[in-house]
């Protein structure tokens, strides 16, 4: 998985005020949890945007400076009701050994023939919770919808790898093929007119 950097500094004080301060001063206060103790830093609210403001999913490399460096991943953000703007995050610590859980985006890819017939495409689920080592996450999982035909579904069990577990019931829909109106009106006509007596015959 892609790693993005966000470079910050050890925070001296947490109180409501210094967090305010911060605010203030443009910065985004932030904790590090999953190591021995929780790490307090902030850094400046444009190093977020291409973590917090994209569909894609990214490990982070968070530098204090100092020689000190942590891996890690988004745990949790808050945002200002109105405004948008950040307001706190947490992330959560990454370590070689131990498999870490997060959610990881669908990318479709092929051509079904149920859509190309006529129906419609319906994405169930856009992102996928997985389980693996750092190591083994992926940027985006791949779904093939080639074989989809007109109402067909894509299970979760057909995008399993051996280099990470998914984290959702085996009966969970990735997409499906629905019969869109103007297939479902065409077969209804065509249903109509194989059962009308041909013209010119008698009754």
């Amino acid at each position: 998985m892609k790693s993005i950097t966000i470079k910050g500094s050890e925070r001296e004080s947490v109180g409501k005020v210094a967090t305010k301060a911060l605010r203030n001063a443009g910065l985004v206060p932030c904790v590090l949890y999953g190591g021995n103790q929780a790490v307090h830093f902030s850094a400046e609210v444009m190093a977020f945007k291409n973590l917090v403001y994209t569909p894609n999913a990214h490990t982070v490399e968070i530098d204090l400076g100092k020689g000190k460096s942590f891996n890690a991943i988004l745990q949790d953000i808050q945002v200002h009701p109105v405004s948008d703007k950040i307001l706190h995050i947490d992330f959560f610590q990454l370590f070689d050994d131990k498999e870490i859980t997060m959610e990881v985006p669908v990318k479709i890819v092929g051509n079904s023939k149920g859509v190309m017939a006529g129906g419609d495409l319906r994405l169930n689920t856009r992102k996928l919770r997985v389980k693996a080592l750092p190591k083994n996450l992926p940027d985006f999982i791949e779904a093939d919808i080639t074989p989809l035909d007109m109402g067909n579904k894509l299970y979760v069990t057909k995008v399993a790898s051996p280099d990470y577990k998914i984290m959702h019931p085996d009966n969970t829909v990735i997409c499906q093929v629905k019969i869109s109106r103007a297939a479902m009106k065409a077969a209804q006509e065509a249903a109509k007119a194989a059962k009308a007596p041909a013209k010119g015959k008698k009754k």
